[in-house]
C-alpha cells in the first residue's frame, strides 16, 4: 500500500484540479494504481478511503501548485486552525452593472488574498472605507466579515499572511453588512460561525427588527439545527441583552449585521470617479416557506453607501477538458455516485462532483462514496483492469521531456519547514511563502 504526492511545477501544461480519479491505471498484478488530480480535501479523502479499503492499492496525487491541501490551506479562515486538516476555481458572477468596479471583490479572491494563494497576492484590496457590504450569508461570508472586524491581536496568532495583517492594521472598515435575498430561516451559515460573530470582541450586532416578523411563531416547525440557528439570530436581534452584554456592546467600536430580503441590482460608482460608492438593493418578499421559499421582487429599491463590496454567492467549477463531460448550468461534471457519465474509468469527487455545498465533513463523506464506487466497479468487473498500465512512470517521463521538474512531497516538506520556522519567529503557526517562484526556490535547494 503506497501513496505518492507529486506537486506540479506551475508554468507548463496545467494540471486541472477537480479531484478526477482515473481508475484505468490498474496493473494486472493485483496492485491497483489510481491517479488523483488535485490535493485538496476531496483528493486526500478519496485517497484515504482507497488506501484503507485495498491493501495493495497505489495512489498518485497530482497538484498544479508546489504546495498541497487546496482549500484547507487557501480557503479555510486562518482563525479556524481546527478545520485545517478544487474544487471550484471560478466565481459565480453577481450579474449586475458595476460589478467590475474597483473595490468589488469575490470572496474567493479575498479569502485567497489573506490566506496566501499566489494568484491572489496582487489583489491589494482598498480597506480605507468605513462600510463594507458582503453579498451572501453563508459561512464564507461570515468568515470574511469576521476577518475584517477581528481584533488585530487575535489575527497575529494565526497563519494569516503578513501583507494581509498589515493591510488590516490600517483598515478603516468598522461596519460590515451581510446581505441575503431571503430571510432569517433561509440563511446559509451554521450556528458555530454565527456564534463567533455574536461574540466577536469589540463588535456589536445591528439588525432590522422587522426582518424577523413571524419568525418566532415558525420555530416549532423547524428542524433542530435550523431551529437553534434561528433562535440565536432572534435572541441577538430582538432580546434585551444582559447587563454585562450591554456594557460590552456599548464599548464596541465596530458593527456587523444581517440584511435580509435584499438582492443586488447595481454596484454604484462615485460621481466622476471609477470606484465603488454603494450598492443598490432590490427589496424582496418570500413566496413559500422553509428551504424552498423563493425571493420575489417587490419593485422597491434602496441604496446602501459603502466603499467595499465582497461577493460571496458561491464558487463555480470550470470545465476540465473538452473530452470530459461538463454541465455548464450546474457547473459540475455529470456523475452518478462519482462515476462520470459516458467516461468509463473516470471518477470525480469534491465540488466538481456536487457543486460548492456543505462543509469539509460533507466533502469527506462524498469522497468516500466516490472511492467506494471505484472499488465496486473493480470487484464487479465493470472496470477493466486486465491490461497493465504504466501509471506514474509515463507521467514522469512526460514531465521530463517537457523540462518540468516536479515538486515531490519531500520537497514540500522543505517549504513546510521553512514556513513553520518563519512563523515561530513572530508567534504564528506558520508564515506562508506567497509566490510560486519562491516556493520552487525553497523546494529545489
Amino acid at each position: 500500500m503506497s501513496c505518492k504526492l507529486l506537486l506540479s511545477a506551475v508554468g507548463r501544461r496545467r494540471l486541472h484540479k477537480g479531484f478526477a480519479v482515473c481508475g484505468k491505471a490498474f496493473l494486472s498484478s493485483g496492485s491497483p494504481k489510481v491517479c488523483i488530480v488535485g490535493s485538496g480535501p476531496a483528493g486526500f479523502y478519496t485517497a484515504q478511503h482507497l488506501l484503507k479499503a485495498h491493501q495493495n492499492v497505489q495512489v498518485d496525487v497530482y497538484e498544479r501548485l508546489p504546495v498541497p491541501f487546496g482549500l484547507v490551506r487557501f480557503g479555510v479562515a486562518p482563525d479556524h486552525p481546527e478545520v485545517k486538516s478544487y474544487g471550484a476555481e471560478g466565481n459565480r458572477s453577481v450579474g449586475v452593472p458595476g460589478e467590475d468596479l474597483p473595490g468589488v471583490y469575490s470572496a474567493k479572491d479575498f479569502v485567497g488574498w489573506y490566506n496566501g494563494l499566489p494568484s491572489c497576492q496582487e489583489l491589494r484590496p482598498d480597506l480605507s472605507c468605513e462600510t463594507a457590504v458582503i453579498l451572501g450569508q453563508g459561512n464564507v461570508a461570515l468568515d470574511v466579515a469576521r476577518i475584517l472586524l477581528s481584533p488585530l491581536d487575535a489575527l497575529k496568532k494565526t497563519d494569516i499572511t503578513q501583507p494581509a495583517l498589515e493591510a488590516l492594521a490600517q483598515s478603516r472598515v468598522c461596519r460590515v453588512l451581510i446581505v441575503g435575498r431571503r430571510g432569517p430561516m433561509q440563511v446559509a451559515s451554521t450556528i458555530k460561525e454565527l456564534r463567533e460573530m455574536v461574540n466577536l470582541p469589540g463588535t456589536r450586532p445591528e439588525m432590522v427588527a422587522a426582518d424577523f416578523d413571524g419568525v418566532a411563531e415558525a420555530l416549532k416547525d423547524l428542524p433542530r439545527p435550523r431551529k437553534r440557528l434561528t433562535e440565536l439570530m432572534l435572541k441577538t436581534a430582538l432580546e434585551m441583552p444582559t447587563e454585562k452584554e450591554q456594557e460590552r456592546r456599548k464599548k464596541a467600536s465596530r458593527i456587523w449585521g444581517f440584511r435580509f430580503f435584499r438582492s443586488p441590482v447595481e454596484i454604484l460608482a462615485e460621481p466622476g470617479c471609477n470606484r465603488v460608492a454603494g450598492v443598490r438593493l432590490a427589496v424582496n418578499k418570500l413566496e413559500g416557506s422553509g428551504e424552498k421559499a423563493q425571493a420575489v421582487l417587490t419593485g422597491e429599491v434602496e441604496d446602501v453607501p459603502c466603499g467595499l463590496v465582497i461577493s460571496s454567492i458561491g464558487y463555480r467549477s470550470l470545465p476540465i477538458d473538452p473530452t470530459v463531460p461538463f454541465d455548464s448550468r450546474r457547473a459540475i461534471v455529470p456523475n452518478s455516485m462519482g462515476r462520470v457519465h459516458n467516461a468509463a474509468g473516470l471518477y470525480c469527487s469534491g465540488w466538481l462532483k456536487t457543486g460548492p455545498t456543505g462543509v469539509i465533513a460533507t466533502t469527506m463523506n462524498s469522497s468516500f462514496d466516490t472511492a467506494r464506487s471505484l472499488l465496486e466497479d473493480v470487484e464487479s468487473g465493470k472496470l477493466d483492469v486486465s491490461s497493465a498500465k504504466p501509471g506514474s512512470h509515463m507521467i514522469s517521463s512526460l514531465l521530463e521531456k517537457r523540462g518540468v521538474k516536479p515538486v515531490t512531497f519531500s520537497d514540500w516538506e522543505k517549504i513546510d519547514d521553512l514556513e513553520t520556522r518563519r512563523g515561530e519567529v513572530s508567534g504564528k503557526p506558520r508564515e506562508k511563502i506567497l509566490t510560486v517562484a519562491a516556493m520552487l526556490k525553497v523546494a529545489q535547494t
